[in-house]
């Protein structure tokens, strides 16, 4: 019997994971499931096996990324018709999302110095990495003969030549600090760039095209030969477009005329996790939900048709904003 392969996608209100049975060269998935809600309790389970179909259904007491692997996995074993994942050492690889991989170009095998340089890493992105490293904990923990891989977002990006990725600050210091463009949404950039090549039918190294990822978090990519030239994402998937709670590019100076505690720790910090106030409203008190007061952009869409004012803006503001990136 083949081996079992999860990719684990662990966001700060959900933990999706597909399943995927190998053998040779040949992956086949075979069931998907995610916890949503973990933010806005109660948790809810969506489940596809074969014919097997369950959306939203309400979770009792699963709370955390941590929390909700660990029902999944008991949900993914206790399934009796899921013949190929009978127990937690059926799991040969568990491959995770990660955001911010820092310099890393390439997907890497998690030990305890790439655990310790992927920990390092959070003070960069302290809203993004941090449920991803629970889930690698809680893998290890909970499945200790499955190798933990992880996929970095910001990878494809490694090619951003120096004029794109240097922010015209003092060098020595954004050099020690590593503080420069490193680009996100690398893993759907990579997808889109071979599916754009092979339905053209030519390598991608000879594509070149202006992609777009658009949803609760957006960006832009100019990809030249294959490459990732540009993108409208920087240090943190904060810059660039603006999002469903995030503000995109903004006026640095801003949040100091916005906030007088600005450089503060948020409510939202904790002893291991290090947020500023500015972090917090910036990325999860901002974009259409300051707006419109919903995150839903097919919500926004519509009312936006039917002449609400709020709406309208948000998605005119949305539209200006894709075309100042996708003109320059």
């Amino acid at each position: 019997m083949g081996k079992v392969i999860l990719a684990i996608n662990a966001g700060s209100s959900s933990v999706k994971v597909s399943v995927f049975s190998y053998a040779g060269h040949t992956q086949t998935r075979i069931a998907e499931i995610q916890v949503s809600g973990l933010t806005a309790p109660p948790a809810k389970l969506t489940y596809e096996r074969g014919n097997v179909n369950i959306k939203d259904k309400p979770l009792d007491n699963v709370e955390g990324q941590e929390g909700a692997y660990e029902y999944i996995l008991h949900h993914l074993i206790s399934d009796p018709d899921l013949h190929e994942l009978q127990a937690v050492d059926d799991i040969e690889f568990a491959c995770h999302r990660v955001v911010h991989g820092g310099d890393y170009d390439r997907p890497t095998r998690i030990d305890h110095d790439t655990m310790h340089q992927l920990e390092a890493l959070s003070d960069l992105a302290p809203l993004h990495n941090a449920g991803a490293l629970t889930i690698v904990q809680a893998v290890q923990a909970k499945c200790p003969s499955a190798a933990n891989i992880a996929f970095f977002d910001n990878a494809f990006h490694q090619t951003l030549p120096p004029a794109a990725r240097t922010y015209p600050i003092d060098q020595h210091v954004a050099r020690h600090n590593k503080l420069r463009k490193y680009g996100f949404h690398g893993l759907s950039y990579s997808f889109i760039l071979r599916s754009v090549a092979m339905h053209l039918g030519q390598s991608p190294q000879a594509t070149n095209l202006i992609a777009l990822h658009l949803g609760s978090g957006a960006s832009a990519c100019c990809i030249r030969k294959g490459q990732s030239w540009d993108t409208s994402m920087g240090l943190t998937p904060l810059a660039g477009l603006p999002g469903a709670t995030r503000s995109g590019s903004i006026d640095p100076s801003l949040i100091f005329h916005f906030t007088h505690d600005a450089g503060k720790p948020s409510r939202a910090s904790t002893k291991d996790l290090h947020i500023s106030t500015a972090e917090e409203i910036l990325n999860k008190q901002s974009g259409w939900k300051a707006l419109t007061g919903t995150t839903d952009f097919g919500v926004i869409s519509r009312k936006a048709e039917e002449g609400d004012d709020d709406c309208k803006l948000a998605f005119d503001i949305f539209v200006d904003r894709i075309a100042d990136f996708v003109g320059a």
